[in-house]
């Protein structure tokens, strides 16, 4: 046997080593998508093209600003802050301790109207300082004991407000329930009381899978601490919509909950005298109470915002576009040939 014999251990092409798969080979797999060379769009952003472009979000967003600015300017608001005005005055060194106290906390407003408020005219309460967002507060609720009274002994997120002394199950349990708003409006117009509807003030999608119809609340403010409203244990839950309203936590410090509806017409001049039951300790944390009257548009509420934004970013935009034409009109910059680009001289991308 010849000794120039290639043999099987030296790795030629008949050996069992070679003929096996590689076992650490990790080339990668070719595709045209891992290599981007799929069909795309590549604009060219000539000089032309962005001032284009600048000028048709500048016709776009002025107009709509216009629009949503007169929309909002069209919405009659009256807003009236009541908490220190509606405590006596030989007890404003201890708001706390008399809101507190079982004082008679009656107060009488006065507002007048600026314009005319077509119906519906909404009646809101506006809180500040007031952080329903907090982690804490947001997770003290029990969803599935509003929902379904089988389930009202279920109040493990609700601590502290979750069962009484005696270990009996509150319905509603929780904070957010315990801290219900419990200050009361009325309302009379030349010594006629003003309806407020209270009816369809919350989301149909709440009273109809949130809250349960056949849930009733049990044990609900019988604690020695009283966080706010009490709830009629007659009435379910669902049909409780004040509640239903304040569950609904807010994301941000300040903010209005929808009171009621006014469904008559207020003309300019009318002076609408309130009647009004200061009951919410807003007084602990420095809070602000704020009632507020307001119509509304095909736009909502009153919000300046969208119309400010609209305007401010189309008036950029065209001001920018007329920069830009001034620098191409006086000092141009020539371009390239785009037949030069990489995409135009290989269009298979290979």
């Amino acid at each position: 046997m010849n000794s120039s014999t290639p043999s099987s251990s030296a790795g030629g092409p008949g050996s069992a080593e070679s003929a096996g798969p590689r076992r650490n080979s990790k080339r990668p797999k070719y595709s045209r998508f891992t290599q981007q060379e799929l069909p795309a769009c590549k604009p060219i952003l000539t000089p032309k093209w962005v001032i284009s472009t600048f000028l048709l979000v500048s016709v776009v967003f002025i107009p709509i600003g216009v629009v949503s600015l007169f929309a909002s300017r069209d919405v009659v608001e009256i807003v009236d802050r009541y908490e220190n005005e509606c405590i006596p005055l030989n007890s404003r060194n201890d708001k706390v301790g008399f809101i507190q106290s079982s004082q008679d906390k009656t107060c009488n407003r006065t507002l007048r109207v600026p314009k005319h408020m077509k119906q519906p005219i909404y009646v809101y309460y506006q809180l500040d300082n007031f952080y329903q967002n907090h982690r804490r507060y947001v997770k003290s609720r029990s969803d599935q004991q509003l929902r379904s009274p089988g389930s009202e002994h279920d109040t493990s997120p609700c601590s502290p407000e979750d069962s009484t002394s005696d270990n009996r199950p509150i319905v509603p349990c929780g904070l957010i329930a315990w801290s219900l708003f419990n200050d009361t409006y009325g309302f009379t117009r030349n010594n006629q009381q003003l309806t407020i509807n209270k009816r369809g003030i919350s989301w149909k999608s709440d009273r109809d899978r949130k809250f349960g119809k056949n849930v009733f609340p049990k044990n609900f403010q019988n604690g020695t601490l009283r966080g706010g409203a009490s709830l009629d244990p007659s009435i379910p839950l669902s049909e409780q919509e004040d509640l239903i309203v304040w569950m609904r936590t807010a994301a941000l410090p300040t903010f209005r909950k929808l009171y009621g509806k006014i469904e008559v017409d207020l003309q300019a001049g009318d002076v609408i005298d309130v009647t009004l039951q200061n009951n919410y300790n807003t007084y602990s944390f420095n809070g602000k109470k704020k009632l507020v009257l307001s119509t509304t548009s095909w736009l909502g509420g009153k919000n300046d915002f969208v119309g400010i934004a609209y305007l401010t970013v189309g008036g950029l935009c065209f001001f920018l576009a007329m920069v830009f034409m001034l620098i191409y009109l006086i000092k141009p910059r020539q371009l390239g040939d785009p037949t030069y680009l990489s995409w135009n001289r290989n269009p298979g991308g290979h």
